[in-house]
Parts: C-alpha cells; sequence; structure tokens
C-alpha cells in the first residue's frame, strides 16, 4: 500500500467542514465545527425539500441557492441538524457556511 503525505490526508480529511472562530452552544451542546461533507449525498428530493422550506418561510428570490435562507436550509439537510442550529449560529460562521454551500452548488 503507497504511503499518504499526512497533510494531504489531513486536507482530505477535513473537506467540508467549517472550522468556527469560537465555540457556539447550541440546545446545550458545544460545536466547534460543523461537518457539510453530506452535501455530497444530497438527492434531488432533498434539494426540493430545501426550496419548499424557503418558499414556506416566505422567502423569495430568482436565484434562491444563492441566499443564505436557501444555503441554510440545504446545510441542515446536508449536516443531519435543525434548522433553527444555522438560525442561532453567529452571523460570520453562517455567511461561511453559505459560502460552502453555494460552492459546492455551483460546481
Amino acid at each position: 500500500m503507497p504511503k499518504v503525505d499526512n497533510v494531504l490526508a489531513e486536507k482530505v480529511e477535513k473537506e467540508g467542514v467549517i472550522v468556527f472562530a469560537k465555540p457556539f452552544t447550541f440546545e446545550g451542546e458545544e460545536y466547534e465545527q460543523i461537518d457539510l461533507s453530506g452535501l455530497e449525498n444530497l438527492t434531488g428530493d432533498d434539494l426540493l425539500k430545501a426550496d419548499q422550506a424557503y418558499a414556506a418561510s416566505g422567502n423569495y428570490s430568482p436565484v434562491p441557492e444563492l441566499t443564505l435562507a436557501y444555503a441554510l436550509s440545504v446545510a441542515a439537510t446536508a449536516a443531519g441538524v435543525p434548522q433553527e442550529f444555522f438560525k442561532r449560529i453567529p452571523g460570520k460562521e453562517a455567511l461561511k457556511i453559505k459560502n460552502e454551500v453555494v460552492r459546492f452548488l455551483n460546481n
């Protein structure tokens, strides 16, 4: 078996993980990061549900996948956490998450 460069292995291991500048507490649990690697496993049905949640919350955009609300809805599905998690997260972290989701959707 070929040797794997430790730096490269660490980078691959952390792909899709958003590390927070400082820990975030939600429902009594402390989070230092959120794993969005589940974006790779989303189905069309998952994206339709994100569309429905986005529309049901009264939002509208001709390009919803570029909005914070839609991106956080997709992230909630990918990470397996409730939407409320992302509604309470610090703004700076929300924007990091949005950028990761938008990057994924546009690749």
